[in-house]
């Protein structure tokens, strides 16, 4: 499957699993990049899926958000890759936890709601790297977690 304009495909593994201490998130520009026509971030956010990072449903939805707005994709397509992703990624889903500790995140850390409720299910994951292009690289949050822009 590929943007209409010629991007990457999203190919992944189809097992499923939550991840391992000490494993990685991948926050929705990750995936957003499955699409591009920059073929260096296309396959550095190929790479990165292989790995099988752990996402959030607020990632599946920001994806289909994107495509759908921004990318102009067809719902068959959008849906298609969104199925793709699922089984290539754990998936945690968001619930009063995560909508908790990303509202103190977001208070500690000075951070956008959005951007801190991603940071808390990474948390809540036991993840120890964040994959995002949007947040700052080498920022640590909390004892364990780390923010890597994987396309610098």
């Amino acid at each position: 499957m590929t943007k209409p304009t010629g991007g990457r495909s999203a190919s992944a593994s189809s097992s499923r699993g939550g991840p391992s201490a000490g494993g990685a998130f991948a926050d929705t520009n990750v995936l957003l990049y499955l699409l591009s026509a920059d073929a260096a971030k296309a396959d550095r956010a190929e790479e990165i899926i292989r790995g099988r990072p752990a996402i959030s449903v607020q990632v599946l939805n920001e994806f289909a958000s994107v495509a759908r707005r921004k990318l102009a994709m067809p719902w068959d397509e959008v849906n298609e890759i969104l199925r793709t992703i699922r089984a290539a990624c754990p998936v945690h889903p968001l619930g009063e936890e995560t909508h908790d500790a990303g509202l103190e995140l977001a208070r500690r850390y000075g951070l956008g709601v959005y951007d801190a409720m991603i940071l808390a299910a990474a948390q809540l994951a036991n993840c120890d790297t964040l994959f995002s292009e949007d947040m700052q690289h080498g920022m640590r949050v909390g004892a364990q977690l780390r923010i890597v822009n994987p396309f610098l």
